[in-house]
């Protein structure tokens, strides 16, 4: 699952789909192998399955090249600043392509856990399989460094800067990453918590755990509070990404897709719909009311003025009621 332009792009099986924010669907396309990474860059979606790197435009799911490969494939992409592509290849070497899929070179890297994301257009962080922090300059005269020694269990994407961490004692760790170590590097007060994705919405970090729930990051929970997470039970699945800054989505293995939205949209969503409906009414009203009219004027025109007046006294039209009623004590009726 990934988020693009506000909507979210599902994979299931060899189909794949992409929901509007409202939940429609733009487009359905088949694909001839299992989608294991998505990520969305401008007008295009970069897809890795099997051994090939993909890219479909995001207006109606056709493919923009025919796609590349390398041995053994690759486990991870990433969508560079100002356009292209970095991708983790499974022998140790990242891959850099343009924006519409054209190779421009290898990157010495070692094994990639995961891309984590770009600092700029020139550094590049990733993981390794033993947990520690790389990054890369990537500008030809490629270099990389190790941030530290410390190995890390589990690590958010970058985003907005910032990098959720998990370290090997189990506690949660909020950093600001630059491309000699950390400029800032804060223990949460945050306990028995195992995340399984996390991302960083207007109201700050969104963790979902390993018993699918979604917690909050930004709300102070106090020593003594017994309360349980708002999805307690529901099991939201393992899969988690921020369509907009107030709006997130979930989804289970079973294709069960859900969206939260920040109170202000969902609250901004209902009166739309409160609007919308009492729209609707009055359209209807006034539709009435117009044919009230119309058979007012029909029938003062073949001169029944009795039904006239009464039309035109529930249409609340009392000059044209007076009018009427004079006409028919000048004719003596």
């Amino acid at each position: 699952m990934a988020s693009v332009e506000g909507g979210v792009l599902v994979s299931s099986g060899l189909r794949l789909e992409l929901l509007e924010a409202n939940g429609n669907i733009r487009w359905q396309v088949d694909v001839p192998f299992k989608v294991h990474a998505a990520q969305a860059s401008q007008t295009t979606v970069g897809l890795l399955a099997a051994h090939g790197f993909y890219l479909l435009n995001t207006s109606d799911g056709s493919m923009v090249n025919e796609g590349r490969s390398a041995p053994g494939g690759f486990s991870d992409l990433s969508a560079r600043p100002g356009g292209g592509w970095a991708l983790a290849g499974r022998r140790g070497e990242i891959h850099l392509f343009s924006q519409h899929g054209r190779g421009i070179r290898r990157v010495d890297s070692g094994p990639v856990r995961r891309l984590i994301g770009w600092l700029d257009r020139e550094h590049l962080l990733w993981q390794d399989p033993d947990g520690h922090l790389w990054c890369g300059r990537l500008t030809g005269d490629d270099r990389k460094r190790k941030l530290e020694d410390r190995s890390w269990s589990w690590c958010s994407s970058l985003q907005e800067g910032r990098l959720l961490l998990q370290s090997s004692d189990g506690g949660l760790w909020e950093g600001v990453p630059h491309p000699f170590g950390w400029d800032m590097l804060n223990r949460l007060e945050y306990d028995s918590l195992e995340p399984m994705s996390a991302v960083r919405s207007g109201d700050g970090w969104w963790v979902l755990g390993i018993e699918g729930h979604l917690i909050s990051m930004s709300q102070a929970r106090e020593a003594d509070d017994t309360s349980t997470p708002l999805t307690e039970g529901m099991n939201l699945g393992d899969l988690l990404v921020l369509c907009t800054p107030d709006a997130m989505a979930t989804a289970t293995r079973d294709g069960l897709v859900r969206k939260w939205a920040a109170p202000h949209l969902a609250d901004a969503e209902r009166q739309g719909r409160y609007k919308a409906a009492s729209d609707a009414a009055m359209a209807r009203n006034w539709e009435e009311r117009r044919r009230m009219f119309v058979r007012a004027q029909e029938a003062e025109d073949i001169g029944k003025l009795s039904l006239a007046i009464e039309l035109y006294e529930a249409l609340g039209r009392t000059e044209d009621a007076r009018r009427l009623l004079k006409r028919q004590k000048e004719g003596g009726e």
